[in-house]
C-alpha cells in the first residue's frame, strides 16, 4: 500500500511518516511539502534508517508521482498568527487545504483512494474533502478524535497509576472545545473505571478538563505535537491497510447515527480498506448522545461561516 504525505516536511507529516516507517505496513511512502527541500531532507533522512526498519520504498515527490497513491494523508496547515482569530485561521487553513484537494484530483486519483485529513480543524476540512474530492463519502475521513482518545486514555492511566494499553476511554463528536467524554463504557481491562477505589467525579473532571487543554499545553513546551499524533495515525492508516475493521473514533460525514446528518464528527467507526465503512451506535447515556448532538451543531455554526 502506498501512503503519500501531503505536508511530509512538517512535524506532523515527518513524525508520520517514521511512525509508518517503523510499523512496517505499508510497502511506499511519499512525501509531498511545499518547502521540497525539506520534503527531501525528510525522505532522505528516513531513507537511511531502511535497513534497520522495513522494506519499504520511501522518497519525496510531486501530485502526479502520487496519482497511484492508495491513501493521501493531509498534515499540511497554518499555524494561529497573533490576534488572529479562530475563524480567519481556519479560513486560510481552509484556502490551502482546497488547493490540496484540487491538486490532488488533478493528478488523477484511483477511484478506491482514501484520503485522510489530519489538518485542522480536522472536521471542517474532512466535510469539504467529502464535499468537493469527488470520492464516496466512506474514502474521505479525519483522524477526529483518535488523538483525544489516546490522551485521554493515557493521562486516566498515569492519574491512576493503571497499565497504559488496559485503559479504554473515548471522546467523540467535534476535535475541538465541544467534544464529549464517553464515561459510559470507560474502563480497565473490562472493569469500569467507576469502581476503582480511587475513582471520584473530581479526578474525572479534572482528566478530562486536562485532556481537552493537552494540545495547548503541548504547543506551550515544545511547539506542537508530533509523536502521539503519529501513532493514532498509524493505527487508523494500518487498520485501512490490513482491513482490520477496528471500531475507531474517526471523523466521516454523518449519516443519521445519534440523529446527526451532514457533518462530519467522530462517532464509533469500523475503519477496513473501504474506509469509514460503518458507523455504530452504540447504546450512550442520554447526556453523552445530547453532547454528540449539540457538537453536531457547534460544527454545522462554525461551517456556515467559513469561506469555502
Amino acid at each position: 500500500m502506498k501512503v503519500t504525505v501531503i505536508g511530509g516536511g512538517g512535524r506532523v507529516g515527518a513524525c508520520a511518516a517514521f511512525a509508518l516507517q517503523c510499523g512496517g505496513v505499508v510497502s511506499e511512502i511519499q512525501l509531498i511539502d511545499a518547502n521540497q527541500a525539506m520534503a527531501e531532507g525528510e525522505a532522505l533522512d528516513l531513507l537511511h534508517g531502511a535497513a534497520f526498519t522495513a522494506d519499504q520504498k520511501i522518497h519525496a515527490g510531486n501530485y502526479a508521482q502520487a496519482a497511484d497513491s492508495d491513501i493521501f494523508l493531509i498534515t499540511a496547515g497554518s499555524r494561529r498568527k497573533p490576534d488572529e482569530s479562530r475563524l480567519d485561521l481556519i479560513n486560510r487553513n481552509v484556502s490551502i487545504f482546497m488547493q490540496i484537494i484540487a491538486d490532488i484530483k488533478a493528478a488523477g486519483m484511483k477511484q478506491n483512494a482514501i484520503i485522510f485529513v489530519v489538518s485542522n480543524p480536522v472536521d471542517i476540512l474532512t466535510h469539504l474533502a467529502a464535499r468537493d474530492s469527488g470520492l464516496p463519502w466512506p474514502q474521505v475521513i479525519g483522524l477526529g478524535t483518535m488523538l483525544d482518545t489516546a490522551r485521554f486514555s493515557s493521562l486516566i492511566a498515569d492519574e491512576m497509576d493503571l497499565a497504559t494499553t488496559q485503559v479504554k476511554a473515548l471522546l467523540l463528536g467535534e476535535h475541538g472545545d465541544s467534544m464529549v467524554p464517553v464515561w459510559s463504557s470507560a474502563s480497565v481491562n473490562g472493569f469500569p473505571l467507576s469502581g476503582l477505589p480511587k475513582w471520584s467525579p473530581a479526578i474525572q473532571n479534572k482528566l478530562f478538563e486536562r485532556t481537552k487543554g493537552s494540545g495547548a499545553e503541548v504547543i506551550a513546551r515544545k511547539g506542537g505535537a508530533g509523536w502521539a499524533v503519529a501513532i493514532a495515525i498509524r493505527d487508523v492508516i494500518h487498520s485501512i491497510a490490513l482491513d482490520q475493521k477496528r471500531l475507531l473514533p474517526v471523523s466521516s460525514l454523518q449519516q443519521g447515527a445519534y440523529g446527526i446528518r451532514d457533518i462530519c464528527l467522530s462517532v464509533p467507526t469500523v475503519v477496513g480498506r473501504g474506509g469509514a465503512e460503518e458507523h455504530v451506535e452504540i447504546e450512550l447515556w442520554p447526556k453523552e448522545k445530547l453532547g454528540l448532538q449539540k457538537s453536531g451543531k457547534a460544527l454545522k455554526d462554525t461551517l456556515s461561516k467559513v469561506n469555502a
